[in-house]
């Protein structure tokens, strides 16, 4: 019964490891964004800029101890590194959930979506089954004898790992798993579709009684039902406040828009445009790849002088900073704006493009792999 339990226990955490590198691994700059924010709250800013780099060898170093503990190699290194590793992890997700400083933790990526509560349970569960492991340790025989094959074989798994997030990262996920993904109509990601109902809420009071003194909270239903606002010794005090009652459908695109520098919304114009537009995201200037901005710009000429295609840069950067960014760059594409967060998901590039057509994303391109102007005109212009 033991064997059996030991066995199920690296199988499964094993397996979980893995599956949870590689899908960090398969969008690392998504995963590097959610890194900035437990830096942002555990007052670690500096490591901004590291990010990135830091997700890519956390999600190799998960593919491999995962790989290591179904292959058995080096058990009690590799169970330890495992034990350090979920105890962590535990006490990161508990903080996130307990004084609510994170909303999502990002173990599973964008793939699935955990609350705090939901992954601190998680990683319980994990803990408890790598307890059970590290407990066994010395049962644990590894599938291979030969110390040179066991060092091929990690140095294998870990180059093809750290390869992976590389790859991912200077090319654009494989899997898209984010709203903007090729062939998603974004206006319909927008709304509630017919039959959903949005988030119920209710207004609730924070009442107090002249003559007694009493205090007590109410919502606004129990307050036209009792009619307590007709007794004058009740007076509300302070601000009404919103409480959620029921969860309902979120779109999920819920934070778009779209605007040019005086603040007019330009959303619906520019998405549902019923031709091709070539969308140019750049959400931050200042740290905007402004090489890739010049082969973008000569295809923008080219694609609104010969097709008369629409082009657009969308950044989250001030009216200001793009003018200069504009003369600086010779920019020859229309400029709006949005906020930084949907900019980054349309595309985990900066810049990065987007190739839409009546509200759908027809293909979606980071900057090291921009087709030519002529490839395409050949592809889609010409058609």
């Amino acid at each position: 019964m033991q064997n059996v339990l030991l066995r199920f226990s690296r199988f499964f955490v094993g397996a979980l490891f893995i599956f949870s590198g590689l899908i960090k691994a398969n969008d690392p700059l998504g995963f590097g964004y959610k890194l900035q924010e437990y830096f942002e709250v555990f007052h670690m800013g500096f490591l901004n800029g590291m990010a990135t780099g830091i997700a890519i060898l956390l999600c190799t170093l998960e593919i491999v101890l995962g790989a290591l503990l179904l292959l058995g190699f080096w058990s009690k290194k590799v169970v330890w590194g495992l034990l350090l590793l979920i105890i962590f992890f535990t006490l990161l997700t508990f903080i996130s959930a307990a004084f609510k400083v994170v909303t999502s933790c990002g173990c599973f990526g964008d793939a699935i979506p955990l609350t705090p509560w939901q992954s601190f349970t998680k990683d319980l569960i994990l803990l408890v089954l790598i307890m059970i492991i590290f407990a066994k340790k010395e049962l644990i025989q590894p599938l291979f004898k030969k110390e040179a094959t066991q060092r091929n074989i990690a140095l294998a798994v870990t180059v093809v790992s750290l390869g992976f997030g590389l790859y991912t990262y200077n090319v654009l996920p494989v899997i898209d798993f984010l709203p903007y993904k090729v062939g998603a109509h974004i206006p319909s990601l927008m709304v509630i579709p017919p039959g959903e109902k949005p988030d119920e809420f209710e207004i609730m009071y924070h009442l107090k009684n002249k003559k007694t003194n009493a205090e007590q909270d109410m919502s606004d239903k129990a307050y036209l039902k009792t009619e307590i606002w007709k007794d004058n010794n009740w007076e509300i005090i302070g601000e009404p406040t919103k409480r959620l009652v029921k969860k309902g459908y979120e779109p999920k695109i819920k934070d778009l828009v779209i605007t040019d520098a005086s603040g007019t919304d330009y959303t619906k114009e520019l998405i549902e445009n019923p031709y091709y537009s070539l969308i140019f995201v750049a959400y931050d200037l200042k740290n905007t790849n402004e090489s890739a901005i010049g082969k973008l710009n000569a295809i923008a000429i080219n694609a609104t002088q010969q097709f008369n295609i629409r082009t657009v840069l969308l950044t989250s950067n001030s009216a200001q900073d793009a003018e200069v960014f504009i003369k600086k760059n010779n920019l020859f594409s229309e400029v709006f704006y949005a906020d930084a967060v949907p900019l980054k998901s349309m595309v985990r590039a900066n810049p990065g493009v987007l190739l839409l057509k009546n509200g759908v994303v027809i293909n979606k391109w980071h900057y090291h792999n921009v087709p030519t102007f002529d490839q395409l005109s050949r592809k889609y212009f010409d058609k």
